[in-house]
């Protein structure tokens, strides 16, 4: 082991997957995105571990890293509704309610969620 790794980063994708789970559970976001990290490297082409990815980011402020990831994410699914919902909340926080507006609008027409009074038909 060098110096760099931990023993969060060892074991089966599915052993570091549940242990990353914990991890942002228990609110440790930031060490929940290091063993993500190694996860996406591995498989890039899945969602889920992208999308805890970019929440841990979030939940940690690391609000660019979580914007990245988001855009990856909406990239290998367009319709992903939470990564809008996500993707909206991450630009807000950062100041850009305009660039925000588009993804939360995409976020409420994929969850049929159109709030008080929102046009159903």
């Amino acid at each position: 082991m060098s110096e760099t790794e931990t023993y969060y980063e060892f074991g089966t994708a599915a052993d570091r997957w549940d242990r990353a789970q914990m991890f942002f559970d228990a609110k440790e976001y930031l060490t929940a995105a290091r063993i993500l990290g190694g996860l996406v490297e591995e498989v890039p082409e899945q969602v889920a571990p992208r999308l805890l990815l970019a929440r841990s980011y979030y939940h940690s402020a690391r609000l660019g890293k979580a914007e990245e990831e988001l855009r990856r994410i909406l990239e290998l699914d367009p319709v992903e509704a939470y990564a809008h919902l996500m993707m909206g909340r991450t630009l807000e926080r950062q100041g850009r309610s305009a660039d925000a507006a588009p993804h939360l609008r995409m976020a409420e027409v994929l969850t049929g969620d159109f709030g008080p009074g929102g046009d159903r038909s």
